[in-house]
């Protein structure tokens, strides 16, 4: 797995023929990947998070509508400040794109559309998830600005 300490948007592109729409981000290399899991909020505008991970990768993908991806590096994981800057991604289906976060930061998200899907990779294996889990309440820093 290539060494990253800041966020990387991965660029894809989409081709389109008779047949329809692929989709891709050939650039994301899945060495690393432990697990994945896929979100689907309840309502648009509902955000979630924070969480938080010293040893995990993470990379984000939006494989239907929209969502803001918000990444934060706590300075303090038992108690951060709540000053930090918070960087925020847009990630859109028609647009493919997928987001790495290197351990060490926080992230929260928040989808802009209805039945928006947020896939998830993760580094770490479940049976771990629980020694490498820092929670923050949702408007701990903020996902919207």
């Amino acid at each position: 797995m290539p060494n990253c300490a800041t966020p990387v948007l991965l660029q894809g592109g989409t081709h389109v023929d008779a047949r329809g729409v692929v989709s891709f981000v050939n650039t994301f290399d899945f060495d690393g990947v432990d697990r994945f899991y896929w979100v689907r909020a309840a309502r648009a505008n509902l955000p979630r998070g924070w969480v938080g991970h010293q040893r995990d990768h993470k990379w984000f993908a939006v494989i239907q509508g929209k969502a803001i991806i918000a990444v934060v590096r706590p300075d303090n994981w038992s108690s951060p400040s709540r000053e930090l800057e918070v960087l925020r991604y847009t990630l859109s289906a028609e647009h493919p794109q997928v987001l790495r976060v290197p351990p060490g930061y926080a992230t929260a998200s928040v989808n802009l559309t209805a039945n928006t899907i947020l896939m998830i990779f993760s580094s770490g294996r479940i049976e771990d998830a629980s020694t490498d889990d820092f929670r923050y309440p949702v408007d701990y820093w903020p996902v919207l600005t």
